[in-house]
């Protein structure tokens, strides 16, 4: 049963959420969470099409949606939900390879973020969790719908044979099939939130040249194998999880594995080795600062470092690092970024050289223009 009364009483000023999910328990347990937070509360439903209607009548700052409920379940409302009242969506959902799937289906179709609800015992779980869940709620909140719903906007117009202003603006210029690069190229690639489109949209404009890379995608672990699959589906580069001395060289990339960091540890004509490493000092894992302090220290060739869309300063110590080794350094430009956070902190270190938007990147990393 839908409400959308006020009753949880947030404070002025608080962030005002709407709660979806087909288990009663589930949604009084997260806005019980949120609203110890300081965040308003200002409806629940249990299904999608009880959330179409509670969304319209309260137009919250962010829903929380399910991702399986029964009825119209969440990648249908979150794309009728762009249609008729676009709201930034956190997704929920199970910490599953399967879970997984969905949940980057339901990115594409225009949900910001996703909270991966742990295994085990649900409300000790989610408790458990409660910090993480109230962040991803503000940085949801902050998220420009505009750039998180731009690859499906462009999809659709190309469904239909037109293209809208958006999409022209932001259609990438089609990638060359291979490029020169100033000897064996290296580039270290960090994201948060808004992440995976934005890292698959650079992966698959990025020409095949002497060049490997290495993914730093805030994410878990039991999401990082499919987004690593995902990749290389879509790009011309062979593109798996990173695992524990595992090597690559020319025309390959690792996608770091959530819960722990990725270090590089070696590199030798041309190739580059990594170790894992689950150290607990950083605030995020992986973190993006380990691998671009690693790839400073360790590379002697050519370096890129790359800040993507994000919340936190996740890679700035990382991209200053680069930068002060003599690496080339990009960041997302803020107009393109779903949350420009990362990205900012990373120019205000001073050590970015170029702030490009989204779709000049891949023709960035190889020195040239897009």
């Amino acid at each position: 049963m839908s409400r959308t009364t006020d009753r949880r009483g947030g404070r002025d000023g608080s962030l005002r959420v709407v709660v979806v999910d087909d288990s009663p328990f589930m949604r009084g347990l997260i806005s019980d969470l949120l609203t110890d937070a300081g965040v308003a509360v200002v409806g629940e439903a249990g299904d999608g099409a009880e959330a179409l209607s509670v969304v319209a009548e309260t137009r919250p700052d962010v829903v929380t949606m399910d991702v399986e409920m029964p009825g119209m379940g969440g990648l249908e409302a979150v794309e009728r939900l762009m249609d008729e009242t676009p709201t930034p969506v956190l997704m929920l959902s199970a910490h599953t390879a399967e879970g997984a799937e969905v949940t980057f289906e339901a990115l594409e179709r225009g949900a910001v973020d996703f909270f991966s609800k742990p295994g085990g015992e649900v409300s000790t779980g989610v408790s458990r969790e409660s910090d993480r869940l109230v962040e991803a709620v503000r940085s949801v909140a902050d998220a420009d719908l505009d750039a998180a719903t731009r690859d499906r906007r462009e999809r659709e117009a190309a469904d239909s044979g037109t293209e809208s202003t958006a999409s022209t603006a932001a259609s990438p210029s089609a990638p060359t099939a291979s490029a020169e690069v100033d000897g064996p190229l290296t580039v270290v690639i960090g994201a948060s939130t808004g992440g995976p489109n934005a890292v698959e949209r650079v992966m698959s404009a990025l020409p095949m040249a002497d060049c490997r890379v290495v993914i730093v995608q805030h994410m878990p672990e039991a999401f990082t194998s499919r987004f690593a699959d995902r990749l290389d589906e879509a790009s011309a580069y062979d593109v798996r999880e990173a695992s524990d001395g595992a090597r690559i060289g020319s025309g390959e990339a690792l996608v770091a594995r959530g819960g722990s960091h990725t270090r590089i540890d070696s590199y030798r004509s041309g190739r580059l080795r990594v170790k894992l490493d689950e150290d607990d000092s950083q605030s995020v894992t992986p973190a993006a600062d380990v691998t671009m302090r690693s790839a400073a220290e360790t590379v002697d060739d050519p370096l890129v470092g790359v800040v993507l869309t994000g919340m936190g300063a996740d890679a700035a110590e990382g991209i200053r690092a680069m930068a002060d080794a003599g690496a080339r350094t990009i960041a997302q430009s803020e107009d393109t970024c779903v949350i420009y956070g990362m990205p900012k902190r990373a120019v205000e270190t001073g050590g970015v050289d170029e702030v490009r938007d989204l779709d000049d990147v891949a023709g960035a990393i190889v020195g040239g223009e897009a």
